[in-house]
Parts: C-alpha cells; sequence; structure tokens
C-alpha cells in the first residue's frame, strides 16, 4: 500500500485480529477512549467490536481491513466491504492519542482509493449514529452527503453495544467516487 519513514499502510492478516480489536475499543468505548473526540461512550457501553466480528472483516472474500502501523503498533484500521453497486466503509478507528492530527483523513482517502482503483467501485457508503452530530460534520466536510435513510440501532443484541438511551438509529452517508 503505502509507506512513510515510520508508518505504512497495509492490509490486515489474521495476526492483527488481537490488535485491531483493541485498537476499536480504545477508541470508541470507556475511558481510554474520552482522550479522543470519536468516541460513543456517551451514547453506549459495552463492547463495540469482538475477535469474532474483526476475523469475519479480515478475512472476507470482500473485505480489506486497512491498517496504519507505526514501529509495531497499530495506530488506525478500517474496513472496506465490496457490495453489489458500491463500497461500504466502517470500523474505522484512530488511537485516541492520534486523533486531531490528520491521520484519519488521510486513512478515508486511501480507503477510497482502494475501493475505486481494486473495484472500481462509483460510490462509498457507511452509517453512522445519527446523534453523532460532530462526526457526521467531519465526514461532511469530506464530501460525503446525508441520504436520510435511517437503520435502527440493534438493541439486544449486546455485540454491538449496550445503548444508554433509546433513541439510537444509524444514518446513511453517501459520497461519489472517482
Amino acid at each position: 500500500m503505502t509507506s512513510t519513514t515510520h508508518r505504512t499502510v497495509r492490509i490486515a492478516v489474521p495476526a492483527d485480529v488481537d490488535a485491531l480489536v483493541e485498537l476499536v475499543e480504545s477508541a470508541y468505548r470507556g475511558e481510554s477512549s474520552r482522550t479522543g473526540w470519536t468516541h460513543e461512550a456517551d451514547l453506549l457501553d459495552g463492547q463495540r467490536t469482538d475477535r469474532e466480528m474483526v476475523t469475519a472483516a479480515v478475512t472476507g472474500p470482500d473485505s480489506s481491513v486497512l491498517v496504519v502501523e507505526e514501529g509495531a503498533r497499530l495506530v488506525a484500521c478500517c474496513q472496506v466491504e465490496r457490495r453489489d453497486d458500491h463500497a461500504y466503509f466502517g470500523m474505522f478507528a484512530v488511537a485516541p492519542s492520534r486523533q486531531g492530527g490528520g491521520l484519519g483523513r488521510e486513512l478515508l482517502d486511501v480507503a477510497e482509493r482502494h475501493a475505486e482503483q481494486e473495484w472500481g467501485a462509483g460510490e462509498m457508503r457507511m452509517t453512522v449514529i445519527t446523534q453523532r452530530d460532530e462526526l457526521i460534520a467531519w465526514y461532511e466536510r469530506r464530501g460525503y452527503v446525508r441520504t436520510g435513510e435511517l437503520t435502527p440501532f440493534p438493541y439486544g443484541d449486546e455485540r454491538f453495544g449496550l445503548p444508554r438511551r433509546r433513541d439510537l438509529a444509524f444514518e446513511t452517508l453517501v459520497k461519489k467516487l472517482g
């Protein structure tokens, strides 16, 4: 993929799964996540992902998990999944101590290029919890458009967290590629 003096972007392998779970959890849940601005700690308790879900993302035939590695440490990741007529962007995490410095923006750019060049995707889609106004605004500044298409939060499925409120939903955001 790409490399700088101390930073490498590459596709994850099964040996990365435990570090990926730790990275995603640290960026979204618990007190450590509050160091960064992308956390969901005020909306959800419990887990954000688990080993089984990350393994499926890493090994899936229509999925690439991109990782940013500094030295031997994973500091950012995302999943790009090939779907029928578009690519789906998810599992986006930047270590809380590395947020706010442009690393996430760089990785999002790499993910968009990957979807377009590897799979010929003309569009990238994602879902974001509707209450995440600051995060949605960040994506809008990068060309994503709110669709108004809502999907209910999977209440009762603890694999996705323990909601702290009853009004959570996901909105689909879309960006044309190319």
